[in-house]
């Protein structure tokens, strides 16, 4: 008798923050003076300023679509929940990256739908 095995669905919110942080730690273990500035320097971007984190957080969203960057497109979705991006928000952010990248975008905007999901699903299991 074979025993059936339940597979589970990876998660991809895991999944990704385990990937950027591993591969990160790869890049700043080079110990590169530029790149260690760069990454310094994206840090202060998003920092309060005149403009909150928040509002930064999703112009980093409309910006990251337009170029149609999914991990970039990730991460500040991850930022925007964690800074309390209602979904109703995230829509017109959504809305707002589609009309100014144009329909190229779309698909961009179907795996960012997804990715909120599992962000959401993940902060509501615990």
């Amino acid at each position: 008798m074979q025993v059936k095995t339940k597979k589970t669905m990876p998660n991809p919110v895991e999944e990704f923050h385990k990937y950027r942080s591993d591969m990160n730690g790869k890049i700043l273990a080079a110990d590169n003076l530029v790149l260690k500035r760069l990454f310094n320097l994206d840090t202060q971007t998003y920092a309060e300023g005149a403009l909150s984190t928040r509002t930064k957080e999703m112009l980093g969203l409309v910006a990251s679509l337009v170029l149609r960057c999914d991990d970039c497109v990730k991460y500040h979705l991850d930022k925007c929940y964690e800074q309390g991006i209602s979904t109703e928000e995230l829509f017109e952010i959504l809305a707002v990256a589609n009309i100014v990248g144009g329909t190229i975008v779309i698909p961009h905007t179907r795996r960012a739908v997804e990715f909120w999901e599992a962000l959401d699903q993940q902060h509501k299991k615990g």
